[in-house]
């Protein structure tokens, strides 16, 4: 028997390759434009490529999880992908290695510039490590990563008014802690 449009996700589920080699075929593109998107910035087509074939695995790992039709099928691996492609992300730009000279505007910097830069990044990550954990990731996401409010509430299934709330008391947080430290934060 074959896969079509009819039977796919059942014989996905009972891990027929034929099911995997009609999602490739089908949704492909939708999945590469997806991993794209995130991904791009790296300016990294061998990540993006792993990251691909990692979804399409996840897909075929999980596919037993899945219930629903075949709308619901593609709006559930189009989150995979977006998930999957921000997991590649944060690992990547964790790897990420800036040159030397990043931050050097003028063409040198004296010793005390690099010194006030370090203590300004261990100020930054002392603040953020006084947030909750859940309230550290939303920050991250939302201003390292620059994701939505709506992913990110989608991610930690939270509403969006939710999410706000959390950047808005963070926020008002890390402002109170600047201003008691003597480091002059203000509120974004």
């Amino acid at each position: 028997m074959k896969s079509t449009h009819t039977n796919f996700i059942r014989r996905l589920q009972r891990q027929k390759e034929d099911a995997l080699e009609f999602i490739v075929d089908m949704y492909l593109p939708l999945i590469k434009g997806i991993t794209y998107k995130i991904l791009a910035p790296l300016e990294n087509k061998g990540v993006i490529e792993e990251c691909i074939n990692d979804v399409f695995l996840s897909i075929w790992n999980n596919s037993k999880k899945f219930h629903g039709d075949q709308t619901d099928f593609k709006k559930w691996i189009c989150a995979i992908a977006k998930f999957k492609a921000i997991d590649y992300y944060r690992k990547a730009a964790k790897n990420i290695e800036l040159p030397q000279n990043y931050m050097d505007l003028n063409g040198e910097k004296s010793p005390e510039d690099e010194l006030i830069l370090v203590e300004d990044r261990n100020e930054l990550i002392k603040l953020m490590n006084q947030l909750e954990p859940m309230d550290r990731e939303i920050f991250i996401m939302k201003f390292l990563l620059g994701l939505k409010t709506e992913d990110i509430a989608q991610k930690f299934g939270l509403t969006r008014a939710a999410v706000d709330n959390r950047i808005y008391r963070g926020k008002k947080k890390l402002h109170k802690t600047a201003t008691n430290l003597n480091l002059g934060g203000s509120v974004v």
